[in-house]
């Protein structure tokens, strides 16, 4: 490698590309934590797009960037590099001519460590780039499946070391591919491992069937769970550090024809603790919410299907509220986070402790706010708006289609439409869109089609965005999701219609009248900015 680029700095090949200015950098440095990489903090902070970092360092260092998402690795290559070596120096050994080694390395100016591998495997290092996400996955890949004959071998001795290692190796995966939930699902002849990420399953990895119950085993051991116990479902969780992150998971064991089948949800700690801020909610959404949730008393609810990030603004939203002066206690079915400084009951119906029951008893120990996981039924709908009439902040969930929807279901639980219509504040649906990938974003030109359905909701469009599919989103265009919302405040007039029975499409005119945004109005706004797409939007709202 020529020694003259071994003296630059990225921050000045960035300058010179023209990406960034000094200003952005000495900014970049002063926001980065302790340790962290200026690459690393410029992409955590939002300066960059890794594909625009890896563009950098081709241009500028004459070293090609590859895609390891298809690329023909050599196995053996990995007995020369620990994996412990690969994953603390983002690096992945990739082929071998004559004297030379191939690495994809995500640092390529990183000397010491191309020093370091010439000293240890007695070969010429030539580097490439790839990014640091198809590195880690690359690593988990192929260092596993190096092991899977070794496995079996030892799998035959009764030996528990490899599930240990596989369980391990499945849960960094699913960490590294930012995954939601991990399935493990027998089959007749072997075990296939599945991720959720951004909302859609895909296979990973298969195991040989033979591994199965020393999986299952570790799996229930990890969990706290019962382990001769085979034929009933069975729940627990585990708290774990991964990578240095905290990690929380949730699982659940099912009995199938050909075995237990293991569902583990990933809750990423350091992913929940979020901001109101942070939620993607408008400027305008934003303001409201804030203002709705401030008041000394109320009921506040959101709804949304399983799965639209309604767990994340309840935390968020108590998160806000946290105060030492304040006594918060919530009631949830599971405790899906652990937080400080609040109160947080689990539900147990097995020994009768119910919402409605956890509830009654949370008045008598001096709430200022509550959260209700989710309304269920009458009873424990009917002790969250009195208790919301009583003077104390309720927070809770339905399952409804849209804000306006839930005002009718609960006059379908048989409350009294005078207390639900003096009780509520505010009512905010939510659900989640993937978003555009920001490594293949690229704008194209409105169609009429679209021109049209923007026209019906008063905003005008020239272009739309959508991912080309690359590498970083494995080819699917999208990386990541965001929620878009409808926040409903329900105000005097409104509290007169419901009095007044009036019916929903005349409450759902007044505030279309009033300027309230509608899930799908939220979305192509969205799209407008070039955040996600048409399809996405319509895929999980519907046209007023």
């Amino acid at each position: 490698m020529a020694t003259t680029n071994r003296k630059r700095k990225l921050g000045d090949l960035l300058k010179d590309a023209g990406i960034l200015t000094e200003f952005e950098i000495v900014e970049a440095l002063e926001r980065k934590k302790d340790g962290q990489k200026l690459g690393d903090a410029l992409l955590e902070q939002g300066y960059i797009t890794e594909q625009q970092l890896l563009e950098v360092l081709e241009l500028q260092l004459g070293i090609k960037s590859v895609s390891l998402y298809r690329y023909p690795v050599d196995r053996t290559l990995m007995e020369l590099i620990p994996k412990d070596v690969a994953q603390r120096n983002l690096l992945l050994p990739l082929t071998q001519q004559d004297n030379t080694i191939l690495v994809a390395m995500n640092d390529p100016m990183d000397y010491y460590a191309i020093d370091d591998l010439e000293l240890s495997t007695g070969f010429e290092i030539k580097p490439v780039i790839a990014s640091k996400d198809d590195i880690l996955q690359a690593i988990n890949k192929f260092y596993d499946l190096g092991d899977s004959e070794l496995e079996e071998e030892e799998a035959e001795a009764h030996d528990d070391a490899p599930a240990i290692r596989i369980m391990d190796q499945i849960l960094q995966t699913g960490v590294h591919l930012k995954a939601s939930d991990i399935h493990i699902d027998p089959n007749e002849v072997n075990l296939s491992i599945r991720y959720r990420i951004d909302g859609v399953l895909r296979t990973e990895r298969t195991i040989p069937k033979r591994l199965q119950n020393s999986l299952i085993a570790r799996t229930k051991i990890l969990s706290n769970l019962n382990i001769t116990e085979t034929r009933l479902p069975q729940d627990g969780r585990v708290r774990l550090v991964l990578d240095d992150k905290p990690i929380d998971l949730r699982v659940s064991t099912l009995p199938t024809v050909f075995g237990e089948k293991i569902v583990i949800r990933i809750l990423d700690l350091s992913n929940v603790f979020k901001k109101l801020s942070e939620l993607d909610l408008s400027p305008e959404n934003l303001a409201k919410y804030e203002k709705a949730i401030s008041q000394p008393s109320g009921l506040v609810l959101l709804t949304g299907p399983t799965g639209s990030g309604k767990t994340s603004t309840l935390y968020a939203s108590i998160n806000k509220l946290n105060r030492e002066e304040v006594n918060i206690i919530t009631v949830e079915d599971p405790v899906e986070y652990q937080l400080d400084g609040i109160n947080q009951v689990q539900v147990n119906t097995g020994i009768g402790l119910t919402f409605a029951k956890g509830l009654r008893s949370i008045l008598r120990q001096d709430p200022n706010i509550i959260m209700v996981g989710e309304i269920r039924d009458r009873e424990t709908a009917e002790i969250a708006i009195r208790s919301a009439l009583t003077g104390h902040m309720v927070f809770s969930t339905l399952h409804t289609n849209s804000a306006v929807a839930a005002i009718p279901r609960l006059f379908d639980m048989d409350i009294e439409p005078y207390l639900v219509v003096s009780s509520l504040s505010a009512i905010m649906a939510q659900r989640l869109v993937k978003k555009v990938c920001k490594d293949c974003k690229h704008t194209r030109p409105a169609t009429e089609m679209e021109k049209n359905l923007f026209h019906k909701y008063e905003i005008e469009i020239e272009e739309v965005a959508e991912g080309k599919g690359c590498n970083s989103c494995k080819d699917t265009g999208y990386k990541g999701r965001m929620a878009i919302n409808e926040l409903l405040i329900i105000d005097d007039f409104m509290r007169q219609m419901m009095m007044n029975n009036n019916s929903m499409p005349e409450i759902q005119r007044y505030i279309k009248e009033n300027g309230m945004k509608f899930l799908i109005d939220d979305g192509l706004a969205k799209v407008k900015q070039g955040q996600t797409t048409i399809e996405e939007v319509l895929r999980v709202a519907t046209e007023e």
